[in-house]
């Protein structure tokens, strides 16, 4: 960070920034926990309500992403997070009060409500930490906020195995108020008024923006149920790549556009955003699928699937640490193409698992795939920033997060089309299941090896933020 900043007051804005990073990551996850809970509750929620009640929070998270990373650059990152995090509250609260009143339409605006707050505060983050890390400890500060992305997953199954376990399903959701204003606390006091950029929220744009991702989404989250060659299914795909074809042609019209669409001539950016979606389409495929095998094919309660995925955590929060060497030493495009292909790795490893398979030898893929993630996801993460101007922070930050969230919604999409139709829509024994969820990971692995391949030849060169600026014309007698 700053020198001019104390060490005291460095760490603790690092603290908090990952702190705002793992909570808003966590709801992603946790929800997943509760499914039966709320499935066996007062609300008796539709198989439809159900998927919405997870999917709401992702969609808005994914979908605002961008324009919210634009309104920090424009606004002031403080203030967004301060927005973000009282957002994120009440969208808890509306939750937990919806639920408690019996309104399962309450309970998904909620969770749509707290994930608009989320893309607020991702990109925020991010661009307060690329702003006081300096280029000296840059690549440290984004390994930082990567673990923190990560962390929060895992927090999430633990998270919500435990109040599956042991509480109503309605005290995740108050559980997040006072850590929201706690966080709110930490802001105020650790996060300076940073310098403001003149972005532009767009409305135009980012209405485009935000209606073709959440129609593409909607394609993807209800094709496991609806069928891929479902009328509704199609429509939102159709929809989705018409509103995005006018948000690129917008794009390269408009004065100052949300996102101008000539920043993915840059191959590393195309490459690193590219990676980024591979390694959490990878990894929240196994989400998917590890809470279902360990209390269905394993048996195991819900705390206990919570900790069982803990063996993630080891490769997340050590190998980081040596990444940045490694970088250094060998270059990114070889770190993260390799933790690319570790990742596929670790799911063809998890394949293999079964009934009878020793937890041992499952924690061993688990660490695989983790290392994976600790070495490719702060090297693609610096990746993306590096080829944006320190203005666009936010924007970087938004793109990054949403390569992400889309990745994520993706693997989970594909895992769960594969295993329904394996099992029929219904798993009728472990074996049955366990066959499906092998299939469904080895199909997940296959994108994850080739983004691995096209990521080694795209980071090829030197990133923008250190390529030497071009000489200027020189001039003519006549001038």
């Amino acid at each position: 960070m700053s020198k001019s900043a104390p060490p005291a007051l460095r760490r603790s804005t690092l603290f908090a920034m990952c702190a705002c990073v793992l909570v808003a990551q966590s709801m992603v996850a946790a929800i997943n926990l509760m499914i039966p809970q709320l499935a066996a509750s007062a609300l008796h929620p539709s198989p439809g309500a159900l998927l919405w009640t997870v999917d709401a929070y992702v969609i808005v998270f994914a979908g605002l992403l961008i324009p919210a990373g634009a309104c920090g650059d424009r606004w002031g990152r403080r203030r967004a997070l301060l927005v973000g995090l009282a957002l994120f509250a009440s969208g808890a609260c509306l939750s937990a009060a919806g639920g408690s009143l019996g309104s399962v339409a309450a309970l998904i605006a909620g969770r749509a409500v707290s994930g608009a707050g989320a893309a607020l505060v991702m990109p925020a983050t991010m661009a307060v930490l690329v702003h006081l890390a300096g280029p000296e400890r840059r690549v440290q500060a984004l390994a930082s906020w990567t673990l923190a992305v990560g962390l929060g997953g895992l927090a999430g199954n633990v998270g919500g195995g435990l109040t599956a376990q042991f509480l109503p399903w309605q005290a995740l959701f108050w559980a997040m108020v006072p850590l929201s204003v706690l966080l709110a606390a930490a802001v105020l006091r650790t996060v300076p008024e940073l310098p403001r950029h003149a972005a532009s929220p767009d409305p135009a744009g980012s209405a485009l923006l935000v209606a073709g991702t959440a129609a593409v989404l909607y394609g993807i989250i209800e094709g496991p149920s609806h069928g891929w060659l479902s009328v509704p299914v199609l429509v939102g795909f159709a929809l989705g790549a018409a509103l995005l074809a006018a948000f690129t042609r917008y794009g390269l019209v408009a004065r100052r556009p949300l996102v101008d669409p000539r920043v993915f001539r840059s191959r590393r950016l195309r490459a690193a955003v590219l990676g980024t979606a591979a390694s959490f389409f990878g990894l929240f495929a196994l989400f998917f699928v590890n809470s279902q095998f360990l209390q269905y094919a394993k048996g195991y309660s819900p705390a206990r699937t919570g900790f069982a995925i803990v063996p993630l955590t080891v490769g997340m929060a050590l190998v980081p640490r040596f990444a940045g060497r490694l970088q250094a030493r060998h270059g990114v495009r070889w770190v993260a193409g390799g933790g690319l292909a570790l990742i596929g790795a670790g799911l063809l490893g998890v394949s293999t698992a079964g009934p009878g398979t020793p937890y041992p030898v499952y924690a061993l893929w688990l660490l695989l795939l983790s290392a994976g993630m600790g070495l490719s996801a702060p090297g693609l993460t610096h990746a993306v920033v590096s080829e944006l101007p320190p203005g666009q922070a936010g924007l970087g930050a938004g793109l990054n997060t949403a390569a992400r969230e889309l990745g994520a919604a993706l693997g989970v999409a594909v895992v769960g089309t594969v295993l329904a139709s394996r099992t029929g829509g219904a798993a009728h024994g472990p074996a049955e299941f366990t066959a499906g969820m092998a299939t469904g990971l080895r199909v997940v692995a296959v994108p994850v090896l080739l983004a691995a391949l096209a990521v080694l030849a795209g980071l090829r060169g030197r990133p923008a933020a250190e390529r030497p600026a071009p000489a200027p014309a020189p001039a003519t007698e006549a001038a």
